[in-house]
Protein backbone atom coordinates (compact mmCIF):
# COMPACT_ATOMS: atom_id res chain seq x y z
CA UNK A 1 0.00 0.00 0.00
CA UNK A 2 1.22 3.41 -0.88
CA UNK A 3 0.61 6.08 2.13
CA UNK A 4 -0.75 9.66 0.92
CA UNK A 5 -1.73 12.59 2.69
CA UNK A 6 -3.93 15.23 0.75
CA UNK A 7 -3.67 18.77 2.79
CA UNK A 8 -6.38 21.95 1.98
CA UNK A 9 -5.97 24.58 3.49
CA UNK A 10 -9.47 26.51 4.48
CA UNK A 11 -9.91 29.97 5.51
CA UNK A 12 -13.53 31.39 5.39
CA UNK A 13 -13.74 28.99 2.38
CA UNK A 14 -17.10 26.18 3.77
CA UNK A 15 -18.77 25.92 0.32
CA UNK A 16 -15.76 25.47 -1.70
CA UNK A 17 -13.76 23.24 0.61
CA UNK A 18 -17.41 21.00 1.42
CA UNK A 19 -17.16 20.55 -2.39
CA UNK A 20 -13.56 19.55 -3.11
CA UNK A 21 -13.90 17.27 -0.03
CA UNK A 22 -17.10 15.32 -1.46
CA UNK A 23 -15.32 14.89 -5.03
CA UNK A 24 -12.60 13.37 -3.03
CA UNK A 25 -14.94 10.58 -1.51
CA UNK A 26 -14.98 9.54 -5.20
CA UNK A 27 -10.95 8.82 -5.68
CA UNK A 28 -10.12 5.67 -7.09
CA UNK A 29 -7.57 4.30 -4.69
CA UNK A 30 -6.87 0.63 -5.78
CA UNK A 31 -3.74 -0.06 -3.58
CA UNK A 32 -3.45 3.79 -1.98
CA UNK A 33 -4.65 4.91 1.38
CA UNK A 34 -5.25 8.45 1.60
CA UNK A 35 -5.54 10.55 5.01
CA UNK A 36 -7.49 13.97 4.05
CA UNK A 37 -6.07 16.72 6.18
CA UNK A 38 -7.68 20.50 6.56
CA UNK A 39 -6.02 22.99 8.21
CA UNK A 40 -8.49 25.75 8.65
CA UNK A 41 -6.35 28.71 9.48
CA UNK A 42 -8.48 30.66 11.83
CA UNK A 43 -12.06 30.81 9.79
CA UNK A 44 -14.62 32.91 11.33
CA UNK A 45 -17.67 31.07 8.85
CA UNK A 46 -18.12 28.38 10.57
CA UNK A 47 -16.02 26.11 8.48
CA UNK A 48 -14.15 23.82 10.69
CA UNK A 49 -17.52 22.58 12.69
CA UNK A 50 -19.12 21.79 9.18
CA UNK A 51 -16.19 20.29 8.12
CA UNK A 52 -16.18 18.10 11.33
CA UNK A 53 -19.34 17.44 11.24
CA UNK A 54 -19.88 16.28 7.69
CA UNK A 55 -16.59 14.78 6.93
CA UNK A 56 -15.54 13.04 10.26
CA UNK A 57 -12.85 11.29 8.88
CA UNK A 58 -10.96 14.05 7.77
CA UNK A 59 -7.85 14.91 9.74
CA UNK A 60 -9.01 18.45 11.10
CA UNK A 61 -6.39 21.19 12.66
CA UNK A 62 -7.44 24.19 13.67
CA UNK A 63 -5.29 27.31 13.77
CA UNK A 64 -6.36 30.02 15.82
CA UNK A 65 -5.13 32.69 13.29
CA UNK A 66 -4.20 33.08 9.68
CA UNK A 67 -1.38 31.57 8.84
CA UNK A 68 -1.88 32.14 4.97
CA UNK A 69 -1.44 29.16 2.64
CA UNK A 70 2.62 28.38 3.47
CA UNK A 71 1.93 28.21 7.08
CA UNK A 72 -1.26 26.42 6.54
CA UNK A 73 0.66 23.87 4.29
CA UNK A 74 3.37 23.27 6.75
CA UNK A 75 1.09 22.48 9.28
CA UNK A 76 -0.20 19.60 7.18
CA UNK A 77 3.25 18.86 6.20
CA UNK A 78 4.42 18.60 9.77
CA UNK A 79 0.99 16.61 10.40
CA UNK A 80 1.33 14.00 7.53
CA UNK A 81 4.91 13.36 8.17
CA UNK A 82 4.59 12.19 11.53
CA UNK A 83 1.86 9.82 10.68
CA UNK A 84 4.54 7.74 7.95
CA UNK A 85 3.33 9.06 4.56
CA UNK A 86 5.69 8.51 1.35
CA UNK A 87 3.60 11.82 -0.50
CA UNK A 88 1.95 14.90 0.18
CA UNK A 89 -0.80 15.97 -2.26
CA UNK A 90 -1.56 20.15 -2.24
CA UNK A 91 -4.82 20.86 -3.29
CA UNK A 92 -6.58 24.06 -3.39
CA UNK A 93 -10.06 24.43 -1.76
CA UNK A 94 -11.66 25.51 -4.22
CA UNK A 95 -11.33 22.52 -6.33
CA UNK A 96 -12.91 19.38 -7.72
CA UNK A 97 -11.42 16.59 -8.68
CA UNK A 98 -11.57 14.05 -11.35
CA UNK A 99 -11.52 10.36 -9.93
CA UNK A 100 -8.32 9.08 -11.63
CA UNK A 101 -6.36 12.33 -9.99
CA UNK A 102 -4.48 11.03 -7.59
CA UNK A 103 -3.38 8.14 -9.60
CA UNK A 104 -2.63 9.99 -12.51
CA UNK A 105 0.00 12.06 -9.99
CA UNK A 106 1.26 8.67 -8.31
CA UNK A 107 1.70 7.31 -11.58
CA UNK A 108 4.53 9.79 -13.01
CA UNK A 109 6.15 9.92 -9.98
CA UNK A 110 6.75 6.36 -9.71
CA UNK A 111 7.58 6.15 -13.64
CA UNK A 112 10.00 9.25 -12.99
CA UNK A 113 12.77 10.46 -10.49
CA UNK A 114 11.76 11.37 -6.68
CA UNK A 115 10.50 14.74 -6.98
CA UNK A 116 7.06 16.83 -7.64
CA UNK A 117 4.18 16.21 -9.94
CA UNK A 118 1.33 18.39 -10.84
CA UNK A 119 -1.90 18.11 -12.67
CA UNK A 120 -4.06 19.07 -15.34
CA UNK A 121 -6.18 21.79 -14.42
CA UNK A 122 -9.47 23.33 -16.43
CA UNK A 123 -11.26 26.38 -15.23
CA UNK A 124 -14.59 24.92 -13.85
CA UNK A 125 -17.25 25.73 -15.86
CA UNK A 126 -18.13 28.89 -16.38
CA UNK A 127 -15.46 30.32 -14.42
CA UNK A 128 -12.94 30.99 -17.17
CA UNK A 129 -11.58 34.45 -17.67
CA UNK A 130 -12.65 35.31 -20.91
CA UNK A 131 -15.94 33.32 -20.23
CA UNK A 132 -17.91 34.50 -23.49
CA UNK A 133 -15.50 33.55 -26.19
CA UNK A 134 -16.48 29.71 -25.52
CA UNK A 135 -19.13 27.32 -26.94
CA UNK A 136 -20.72 25.75 -24.60
CA UNK A 137 -19.53 22.64 -25.64
CA UNK A 138 -16.28 23.69 -24.77
CA UNK A 139 -16.62 24.24 -21.11
CA UNK A 140 -15.16 21.98 -18.57
CA UNK A 141 -12.18 21.73 -21.13
CA UNK A 142 -10.70 25.16 -20.99
CA UNK A 143 -7.04 24.52 -19.66
CA UNK A 144 -5.87 26.96 -16.36
CA UNK A 145 -2.55 24.75 -16.12
CA UNK A 146 -0.55 22.03 -18.26
CA UNK A 147 2.39 23.12 -17.09
CA UNK A 148 5.02 25.77 -16.19
CA UNK A 149 7.61 28.18 -17.31
CA UNK A 150 9.77 30.83 -15.71
CA UNK A 151 10.48 33.97 -17.96
CA UNK A 152 13.74 35.23 -15.77
CA UNK A 153 13.87 38.51 -17.56
CA UNK A 154 10.65 39.22 -16.25
CA UNK A 155 10.65 37.41 -12.96
CA UNK A 156 6.89 35.88 -13.47
CA UNK A 157 5.68 32.70 -13.61
CA UNK A 158 3.92 31.14 -16.72
CA UNK A 159 0.41 28.88 -16.64
CA UNK A 160 1.60 26.50 -20.21
CA UNK A 161 -1.99 26.29 -22.23
CA UNK A 162 -3.71 28.60 -20.35
CA UNK A 163 -7.72 30.00 -21.75
CA UNK A 164 -7.02 27.07 -24.77
CA UNK A 165 -9.37 24.27 -25.31
CA UNK A 166 -7.79 20.85 -24.29
CA UNK A 167 -7.81 19.00 -27.97
CA UNK A 168 -4.76 16.93 -26.29
CA UNK A 169 -2.00 19.01 -26.91
CA UNK A 170 -0.67 18.62 -23.49
CA UNK A 171 -1.48 15.08 -23.13
CA UNK A 172 1.99 13.46 -23.08
CA UNK A 173 3.83 13.33 -19.19
CA UNK A 174 6.84 15.69 -18.76
CA UNK A 175 9.77 17.38 -17.07
CA UNK A 176 8.11 21.17 -16.42
CA UNK A 177 10.19 23.96 -14.85
CA UNK A 178 6.70 25.07 -12.22
CA UNK A 179 4.06 23.35 -10.71
CA UNK A 180 1.16 25.23 -9.21
CA UNK A 181 0.15 25.08 -5.98
CA UNK A 182 -3.27 24.06 -6.79
CA UNK A 183 -2.47 20.70 -7.38
CA UNK A 184 1.42 19.97 -5.99
CA UNK A 185 1.80 16.16 -5.11
CA UNK A 186 5.76 16.08 -3.22
CA UNK A 187 7.67 13.13 -2.76
CA UNK A 188 8.31 12.89 1.38
CA UNK A 189 12.29 13.02 0.64
CA UNK A 190 11.82 16.57 -0.59
CA UNK A 191 10.77 17.85 2.19
CA UNK A 192 12.91 15.56 4.28
CA UNK A 193 15.97 17.79 1.95
CA UNK A 194 15.22 21.37 1.57
CA UNK A 195 12.34 21.58 4.35
CA UNK A 196 9.25 23.35 3.81
CA UNK A 197 7.45 25.85 2.41
CA UNK A 198 9.18 29.27 2.67
CA UNK A 199 6.46 31.25 5.31
CA UNK A 200 8.01 34.37 4.37
CA UNK A 201 5.64 34.34 1.25
CA UNK A 202 2.62 34.12 3.34
CA UNK A 203 0.46 34.44 0.01
CA UNK A 204 1.67 34.15 -3.51
CA UNK A 205 4.72 32.62 -4.97
CA UNK A 206 5.51 30.21 -2.01
CA UNK A 207 5.14 27.31 -4.32
CA UNK A 208 7.99 28.85 -7.07
CA UNK A 209 10.19 29.42 -4.27
CA UNK A 210 9.55 26.03 -3.65
CA UNK A 211 10.06 24.26 -6.88
CA UNK A 212 13.00 26.76 -7.03
CA UNK A 213 14.87 24.72 -4.59
CA UNK A 214 13.46 21.28 -5.00
CA UNK A 215 15.42 21.87 -8.52
CA UNK A 216 18.37 23.16 -7.10
CA UNK A 217 18.60 19.92 -4.94
CA UNK A 218 18.39 17.73 -7.75
CA UNK A 219 14.54 16.49 -7.59
CA UNK A 220 12.55 16.69 -11.17
CA UNK A 221 9.22 18.54 -11.50
CA UNK A 222 6.65 16.71 -13.55
CA UNK A 223 3.14 17.65 -15.02
CA UNK A 224 1.01 14.50 -14.97
CA UNK A 225 -1.59 14.99 -17.92
CA UNK A 226 -3.68 12.01 -16.63
CA UNK A 227 -4.34 13.84 -13.45
CA UNK A 228 -7.23 16.13 -13.99
CA UNK A 229 -8.94 18.49 -11.77
CA UNK A 230 -10.92 21.60 -11.86
CA UNK A 231 -10.14 25.11 -10.38
CA UNK A 232 -13.39 27.27 -9.43
CA UNK A 233 -10.75 30.36 -9.17
CA UNK A 234 -13.66 32.19 -6.93
CA UNK A 235 -11.68 34.39 -4.74
CA UNK A 236 -11.80 37.44 -6.11
CA UNK A 237 -8.52 38.32 -3.71
CA UNK A 238 -6.76 36.14 -6.30
CA UNK A 239 -7.24 38.70 -9.31
CA UNK A 240 -4.62 41.25 -10.39
CA UNK A 241 -5.91 44.87 -9.19
CA UNK A 242 -7.50 43.16 -5.70
CA UNK A 243 -5.89 45.33 -3.12
CA UNK A 244 -4.51 41.92 -1.26
CA UNK A 245 -3.49 39.94 -4.72
CA UNK A 246 -1.34 43.45 -5.62
CA UNK A 247 0.25 43.46 -2.38
CA UNK A 248 1.78 40.38 -2.10
CA UNK A 249 2.66 39.75 -5.76
CA UNK A 250 4.52 43.02 -5.70
CA UNK A 251 6.38 42.20 -1.86
CA UNK A 252 6.91 38.55 -2.91
CA UNK A 253 7.70 39.09 -6.53
CA UNK A 254 10.92 41.30 -5.25
CA UNK A 255 11.58 38.40 -2.86
CA UNK A 256 11.94 35.63 -5.33
CA UNK A 257 14.02 37.99 -7.91
CA UNK A 258 16.37 38.95 -5.06
CA UNK A 259 16.49 35.13 -4.03
CA UNK A 260 17.36 33.51 -7.53
CA UNK A 261 16.80 35.69 -11.00
CA UNK A 262 20.37 36.79 -12.93
CA UNK A 263 21.86 40.11 -11.74
CA UNK A 264 20.22 41.85 -15.07
CA UNK A 265 16.65 41.04 -13.85
CA UNK A 266 17.33 42.15 -10.02
CA UNK A 267 18.12 45.15 -12.15
CA UNK A 268 15.35 45.77 -13.88
CA UNK A 269 13.02 44.80 -10.71
CA UNK A 270 14.62 47.43 -8.32
CA UNK A 271 13.93 49.84 -10.97
CA UNK A 272 10.68 49.25 -11.14
CA UNK A 273 10.27 48.97 -7.32
CA UNK A 274 11.64 52.58 -7.41
CA UNK A 275 8.87 53.53 -9.66
CA UNK A 276 6.33 51.74 -7.61
CA UNK A 277 7.78 54.06 -4.78
CA UNK A 278 7.38 57.04 -6.70
CA UNK A 279 3.97 56.88 -8.75
CA UNK A 280 2.45 53.17 -7.44
CA UNK A 281 -0.37 52.72 -5.90
CA UNK A 282 -0.07 52.97 -1.98
CA UNK A 283 -0.97 48.83 -1.91
CA UNK A 284 2.31 48.62 -3.93
CA UNK A 285 4.29 51.33 -1.94
CA UNK A 286 4.07 49.86 0.66
CA UNK A 287 4.52 46.44 -1.02
CA UNK A 288 8.16 47.56 -1.99
CA UNK A 289 8.78 49.65 1.02
CA UNK A 290 7.80 45.98 3.42
CA UNK A 291 10.05 43.97 0.88
CA UNK A 292 13.01 46.52 1.51
CA UNK A 293 12.70 46.68 5.27
CA UNK A 294 12.26 42.86 5.38
CA UNK A 295 8.73 42.74 6.11
CA UNK A 296 7.33 39.60 5.49
CA UNK A 297 4.90 36.86 6.13
CA UNK A 298 1.29 38.49 6.72
CA UNK A 299 2.12 41.80 6.58
CA UNK A 300 -1.32 43.10 4.89
CA UNK A 301 -4.92 43.93 6.79
CA UNK A 302 -8.03 43.31 4.64
CA UNK A 303 -11.75 42.62 5.47
CA UNK A 304 -13.24 39.06 5.28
Amino acid sequence: MRRVATVIVNWNGKNDTLSCLASLRALKLHDITNEIIVVDNGSTDGSAERIQKKFSNVHLIKNADNLGFAGGCNMGVRYALNIGVEHIWFLNNDTIVDPHALVGLLNVLREGQKGIAGSKIYFAPGREYHNDKYKESERGRIIWFAGGSIDWGNMYASHRGIDEVDRKQYDTPQETQYITGCSMMVDRVVFETIGLFDERYFLYLEDLDFCLRAKRAGFSLWYAPLSVLWHMNAGSTGKPGHALHDYYFTRNRLLIGFSYAPIRTRIALGREAMRFIIFGSSVKRKAVLDFAFRKFGNQYTWKT
